[in-house]
């Protein structure tokens, strides 16, 4: 099912205003909730939106950049949907197949956990390199990823879609030296990457290791 409601795009809808991802669309996720637009109404804000769509036609993202959640905080987060509803739409693209995932993993699977059958969504055109993009900046902002998350997806992004560091900058918003400095931890073996993922240890622990 796929319903269309009315409403405002909020957080990551700022991403739906156009095809690319830039510095300047990263930099106004956090706030923007309508971003003024010829042809927009009274107040000079467009509107975005929104469907309702059947969560069986949701697949995820298969680069989503996150791949451990609390379960703690996820129980909260579902105890929540239960009560309240999902209060703002995830990020979809269309697929042969239904629709994949590009940003608000959490919200979705906390909709499947309470049980939900429908969660509202805004759909848009990403390519893989944009929908990678999207979800990294997503999480990013929200200080959601613990390092080797953040570095993997650095490394993706790099790797897979031919982005130079200096690119990938301009891209989420972070300094050279900020990414390089996270694709170093890459170098470290999977059981001390394993124990800084899980946050045994911290990023100054783990950097004397790498020389």
């Amino acid at each position: 099912m796929a319903k269309k409601i009315g409403g405002l795009g909020k957080g990551l809808g700022a991403f739906g205003l156009g095809s690319g991802v830039s510095k300047s669309m990263a930099n106004s996720v956090r706030n923007v909730e309508a971003v003024p637009s010829a042809g927009s109404d009274k107040s000079g804000f467009v509107q975005q939106p929104v469907m309702e769509l059947d969560l069986t036609l949701i697949s995820a993202n298969p680069n989503q950049p996150r791949t451990e959640f609390e379960q703690e905080a996820m129980d909260s987060l579902r105890d929540s949907v239960k009560q309240y509803g999902v209060l703002q739409p995830v990020l979809v693209r269309k697929t042969t197949k239904g629709y994949e995932l590009i940003a608000g993993e959490r919200r979705f699977r906390a909709a499947q956990l309470a049980g939900l059958r429908t969660i509202p969504a805004m759909v848009r055109e990403y390519n893989d390199a944009q929908m990678t993009e999207v979800a990294l900046i997503e999480n990013i902002q929200r200080e959601n990823l613990n390092p080797v998350e953040e570095a993997r997806a650095y490394q993706h992004l790099l790797s897979d879609y031919g982005l130079t560091q200096e690119m990938l900058s301009g891209k989420v918003g972070r300094s050279r030296s900020h990414i390089a400095n996270f694709l170093r931890l890459l170098r470290l073996s999977e059981k001390v990457q394993g124990m800084l993922a899980e946050g045994s240890i911290s990023m100054g622990q783990a950097k004397p290791l790498l020389s």
